[in-house]
């Protein structure tokens, strides 16, 4: 074992970045960026008091001059993003399909960073828009940087890269007015999707409560790509990459959504923040379906289209390993914005296949990233680095860091006696799968690509009777924003091949003609698509405790120590900020008030209320509890807050818990919030 292997461990990338972190500037003077220490930096250098300004005042020029050209050209897509640092760690050892080293020793923690994204909106829109999200992970290896580069759902619009163009310009604002920002809801993305069929199981997907998630730390991610697995002994296999988060899969409501991109548009990072923060680390187990070489035709789908699952009935996936989020960035900037992923940034023991898409995002990643640095000395960035050694003859270029020693930049020489030198695939250097390849120059498509409604309707048959309706109601409101009659009625008659009845649903109610025959004959369906049958947890929810001066000590403090004992955050909130005080001597402090926020940012409330509560505070409670309900929420009340929930009828509804008497209603509230919604709920 050399030095480095010795050293590796997942605190080697913090430990590296320690180098390049410059703590608070506190008692320090203030200099220019050459080291000149500075006497004056609120007046600029003048002609007299009322004169013009100079340009002998360099200082005024460089102060300036940087902050004109602080910011970088924001990412085409994915350009809104949060992240956080980690580790992985490998249940047992994968050599059997991999030689991959990160994949070996459950005892090695390998450092990571992941980028969350939304992939239409600009980098100053909302979190909560209905969207793709990124889920791009860098593990920092001991044979280098690896890059899996993710999305929240399994397949892609496309099956082929050379579109990739197209589909952005659609679904982005529209050219000639930059409107609208951060949605699909237009006509350019509509009258592409009528054009692509091949799009349908896409939309689908993108239609559904998939596309709104509570929470990064409640989403899986998809290495939606087909990518190879490769021994020691050189045997091949088909693999595709699975992040399964440990709090169970769980989205919003499509009303509350729309609702906290305005009340708190940086919902989700503030999310990811704030729990790290609180000691809650994100968690994914990463979990990975394989398919032998020899089977690879075995399916009645293309195991290298995009645009296809591979069923997890028919290929199990099988969970090879621990993601722990648990550090912040330091800096949003010099990691979150600046950190450059890749696929082709790979190791040895994992290789591509030769799915289209996979093969055009091998060059479009790293040409995006020349244009947003301006240099291909991106890698020297800290955050990109990588935490093992390199060395090659790649020099000069904008922004050069690495001080190269030496009049030797060639291969091969003899001056440096050949070094850098290769290194033999049995010493650790990377070798090509070795793949026959026999075919005609041509541009066309397999047939076993061209099923594209099979897989849709299978989504469709595995969604609970709620999650229909939620994608009847997406269709509504995306479809229904389009203008052009003929693109809707395209759109009516593209979807009446997955299912009529749906399609019919959503048809009325935008002016299009219904379908009256059609629709996918399959009747195939996977229990892993719908979230009905996700983790169920209450660790790390946000609860609203809500009372004012005279609540019920008793029962409030029982409800909060219950709360947080099972991992839930409660939050107390009143009418003001401050100390609230209670039956008992009992105070709890209030951090939240009815005019700071709204239901929509917590996942259950409960309302003790307060014998000194006036009505002002009532219609706060009153519509606090409304609006929860509403959305589908746990809701607990006791004393004047039950009082005023069953005023407006809503005591008896499902996922109320009463706190009357002197019954225990914290455990069955704690197993309410568990259960995230319910969507059964009947409106009053």
């Amino acid at each position: 074992m050399n030095e480095e292997e010795q050293n590796f461990s997942e605190n080697s990338k913090n430990e590296q970045l320690e180098a390049f972190r410059s703590y608070d500037n506190r008692d320090k003077p203030l200099t220019t960026n050459q080291g000149l220490k500075m006497s004056e930096d609120e007046f600029s250098l003048k002609a007299g008091e009322r004169g013009p300004t100079i340009m002998d005042d360099f200082h005024f020029r460089e102060k300036v001059t940087h902050f004109d050209n602080e910011r970088t050209p924001e990412r085409v897509v994915h350009a809104r993003g949060f992240a956080a640092h980690g580790e992985f760690e490998v249940y047992e050892s994968m050599k059997p399909f991999t030689k991959a080293k990160f994949l070996q020793d459950p005892s090695v923690k390998t450092p990571v960073f992941v980028r969350f994204s939304t992939v239409v909106g600009q980098r100053g829109s909302k979190d909560t828009a209905r969207d793709v999200r990124g889920f791009a992970t860098k593990f920092y290896t001991e044979e280098g940087n690896y890059d899996l580069v993710a999305n929240n759902m399994p397949v892609f619009f496309i099956q082929d890269a050379i579109k990739f163009p197209d589909i952005v310009h659609a679904i982005k604002p529209e050219p000639d007015n930059e409107i609208p920002q951060a949605t699909a809801a237009h006509d350019t993305f509509w009258d592409w999707v009528s054009q692509n069929q091949e799009c349908a199981h896409m939309i689908m997907w993108l239609m559904s409560d998939r596309a709104i998630p509570r929470s990064f730390r409640m989403m899986e991610g998809f290495g939606v790509n087909t990518f190879r697995f490769v021994n020691e002994e050189g045997k091949g296999s088909f693999v595709k990459f699975h992040w399964k988060p440990v709090l169970g899969v769980h989205s919003l409501s499509w009303e509350e959504a729309e609702i906290i991109g305005g009340a708190d548009p940086d919902f989700n990072r503030r999310d990811l923040w704030d729990n790290i923060n609180l000691g809650n680390p994100a968690e994914f187990e990463l979990g990975v379906q394989i398919i032998d070489e020899k089977d690879e035709f075995a399916f009645d789908f293309d195991i290298l289209d995009p645009t296809k699952i591979w069923p997890e009935e028919d290929v199990p996936v099988r969970m090879i390993g621990k993601m722990t989020l648990n550090h912040n960035v330091d800096n949003f900037f010099a990691e979150t914005e600046q950190v450059a992923f890749h696929p082709a940034n790979i190791v040895p023991g994992i290789d591509f296949t030769n799915d289209p898409l996979l093969q055009g995002r091998l060059f479009s990643y790293l040409d995006t990233q020349i244009l947003r640095f301006g240099s291909p000395n991106h890698h020297e960035i800290p955050i990109n680095r990588p935490v093992c050694p390199f060395f090659n003859n790649q020099r000069e270029g904008f922004m050069r860091q690495t001080i190269n020693v030496g009049n030797v930049a060639h291969h091969r020489n003899a001056l440096a006696n050949s070094s850098p030198y290769t290194v033999s695939e049995e010493e650790g250097g990377y070798g090509h799968y070795q793949e026959k390849v026999d075919g005609h120059k041509i541009r066309a498509r397999s047939d076993s690509f061209k099923d594209h409604f099979s897989q849709a309707k299978l989504f469709w048959n595995s969604m609970s009777e709620p999650e229909k309706q939620h994608i009847i109601d997406a269709f509504r409101f995306e479809v229904g924003k389009v203008k052009s009659k003929d693109v809707k009625q395209r759109i009516v008659d593209m979807f009446a091949n997955v299912d009529v009845d749906m399609t019919a649903a959503f048809a009325e109610t935008i002016g299009s003609t219904p379908p009256t025959s059609g629709g996918s004959s399959v009747t195939k369906q996977s229990s892993a698509l719908s979230q009905a049958n996700t983790t169920k947890s209450a660790q790390t929810r946000r609860v609203a405790i809500i009372v004012a001066d005279g609540y019920d000590g008793q029962k409030v403090e029982a409800m909060i120590d219950g709360l947080a004992a099972a991992g839930v955050d409660p939050r107390v909130l009143s009418d003001k900020i401050g100390p609230i005080t209670g039956v008992g001597d009992s105070k709890v402090e209030a951090k939240h008030t009815f005019q700071t926020d709204a239901s929509v940012v917590f996942d259950a409330v409960y309302v003790d209320g307060g014998k000194n509560a006036d009505a002002m505070f009532e219609r706060g409670a009153t519509k606090f509890m409304r609006q929860a309900f509403e959305h589908f929420k746990p809701i607990a009340a006791s004393n004047e807050g039950l009082h005023w929930l069953k005023k407006i009828n809503l005591a008896d509804g499902v996922g109320v818990v009463q706190g009357d008497n002197n019954t225990d209603f914290v455990q069955p509230f704690i197993e309410a919030i568990a259960a995230h919604r319910f969507w059964d709920r009947q409106m009053v």
